[in-house]
């Protein structure tokens, strides 16, 4: 049955199902940057706060995606860690124009990778810079340093810049993130 599967994955008939949680702080562009991963007759023009969360369901690069957009407003932060066991990755999207705000997503992000569920999982974690398109934006660098993420270790990061409004930079790290899910799904089914 190994083989067939193999071969239908080559052809792109089977396509694997993948749950990602997408986090932030509000107003960073989550929801914005997960409409340009949806088809485009499927997506979403106007888009408002999420309240709670919302689930998002698209496809790409033979991966069936099923994101939890989490609200990023203070009062709905605790949801977040009712997700964690599902998930298969993460997905870290942070305003780089708010610099008084990122020690905040500093913080939830410790809370997040010092998570009981998530801390010795090796799940990936991609980091979009978003809002590059901004006039004093921090770049990925300065934002990989100001949220001390060369500190984690134990799980493959990424950050990538993105402009949630265009879609610049969207699927570049969507590409990174679907890489590192089939590694891991090759290993596994390797065992």
């Amino acid at each position: 049955m190994g083989f067939f599967k193999r071969i239908l994955g080559a052809f792109g008939f089977l396509k694997h199902e993948v749950r990602i949680l997408v986090v932030g702080l509000d107003n960073s562009g989550k929801t914005t940057l997960i409409n340009h991963l949806k088809p485009r007759k499927a997506a979403t023009f106007e888009v408002t706060p999420t309240v709670g969360f919302q689930v998002e369901e698209f496809s790409k690069h033979n991966l069936n995606f099923t994101c939890f957009d989490m609200s990023g407003e203070s009062r709905y932060r605790n949801l977040w860690e009712q997700y964690y066991n599902d998930v298969q990755a993460v997905i870290f999207v942070l305003d780089a124009t708010d610099k008084l705000r990122i020690c905040v997503a500093r913080d939830e992000l410790d809370e997040l990778l010092n998570h009981e569920t998530l801390k010795n999982r090796t799940i990936p974690i991609l980091f979009y810079a978003n809002k590059m398109d901004l006039a004093g934006a921090m770049t990925p660098v300065e934002c990989m340093q100001t949220m001390s993420l060369d500190r984690i270790t134990n799980k493959a990061w990424h950050i990538t810049n993105s402009n949630a409004l265009t879609g610049s930079g969207v699927d570049e790290g969507v590409s990174w993130l679907a890489d590192k899910l089939m590694e891991r799904q090759e290993a596994f089914n390797h065992k």
